[in-house]
């Protein structure tokens, strides 16, 4: 069955400064966290590859991690394509002085004619662990397979260098209830904290890793839609479309709940940063994630991995 892997990479240079070059390795193989991902998730059973960049910085890309990908994926019958994100690409005229991503729900619609198949949603820039891709694969080739989402302990995708943004998971028995898209969550002596507010450092948060039948593009273009006609015109140069916020949409259009509830296992914290493991398999042995908790929430259309 085909699966595919979307790598959402548009604003990878831009995030790390200087550009895609500069991305820093985090292994003495010169590996970087794509090529973890990538590895992961080839294993877990997806057989094609669809890179989201910018037509901008496509020759870095290439050079970097593209051809090197395509040429070890061609070994082992993994398809290889490009997408590319385009502040243009829109569903109305472009407001000016507009220079801001739409964010990543128009990420993955710029993918949309590549992807015919379950496939699953991914930043190019945080690491996972291997058990999220295993698990999300298993879920969309099941016989009933559904929408889903891995999840994350945020105490263990805090920074120690400032703020992280996370989607906050509200769950009700076997069902993913609501998320919230929070900025700016910092580590306190207490915990964290987001704009003066107390947060729970044991609350599930998504890290978008989603895992999506392909019918979810349709609802996803009409939610782009939906958005600049209604988001837009209130803040034409700042607001954004993302997939939790789309999600979470979805979840308030269904409150049909199941009874379960995850029971958390000790996680220790890492720091992706500071390993220099010598191979992805060191790698994965020094982190903490690798292991999700193997809980499932469900609902209609939506699986919940709790990690």
């Amino acid at each position: 069955m085909k699966t595919s892997l979307v790598i959402m990479a548009a604003g990878i240079g831009s995030r790390f400064g200087g550009g895609i070059k500069q991305l820093e390795p985090v292994d003495t193989n010169g590996h970087i966290i794509m090529d973890y991902s990538i590895h992961d998730a080839v294993e877990a059973g997806f057989n094609k590859i669809i890179f989201i960049i910018r037509k901008d910085i496509e020759a870095d890309f290439r050079e970097v991690i593209g051809n090197r990908i395509e040429a070890v994926c061609r070994k082992c019958g993994v398809e290889v394509h490009y997408a590319f994100q385009d502040i243009r690409d829109i569903p109305g005229e472009l407001p000016e002085g507009r220079t801001k991503p739409w964010g990543t729900g128009q990420a993955v619609l710029a993918a949309k004619d590549l992807i015919r198949e379950p496939f699953i949603v991914i930043n190019a820039d945080d690491y996972y662990g291997k058990e999220g891709f295993r698990q999300i694969h298993d879920a969309l080739t099941s016989e009933n397979g559904e929408h889903c989402m891995a999840g994350f302990v945020l105490k263990n995708t805090l920074s120690d260098n400032g703020g992280v943004t996370r989607g906050i998971c509200h769950m009700k028995d076997h069902y993913l209830t609501r998320i919230k898209e929070t900025k700016n969550i910092r580590k306190t002596p207490e915990g964290a904290e987001a704009d003066g507010t107390a947060i729970d450092i044991d609350s599930p948060v998504s890290m978008n890793m989603w895992g999506f039948r392909p019918e979810y593009l349709q609802q996803l273009e009409q939610g782009f839609r939906d958005f600049f006609r209604k988001e837009v015109p209130e803040n034409p140069l700042k607001s954004e479309f993302l997939i939790p916020i789309h999600v979470g949409d979805l979840l308030e259009a269904d409150r049909y709940f199941r009874q379960s509830s995850p029971h958390p296992r000790h996680v220790v914290r890492h720091d992706l940063q500071r390993r220099r493991a010598g191979s992805p398999e060191e790698l994965r042995q020094a982190d903490p994630r690798r292991n999700l908790y193997g809980r499932v929430v469900r609902r209609s259309g939506v699986k919940y991995f709790y990690d």
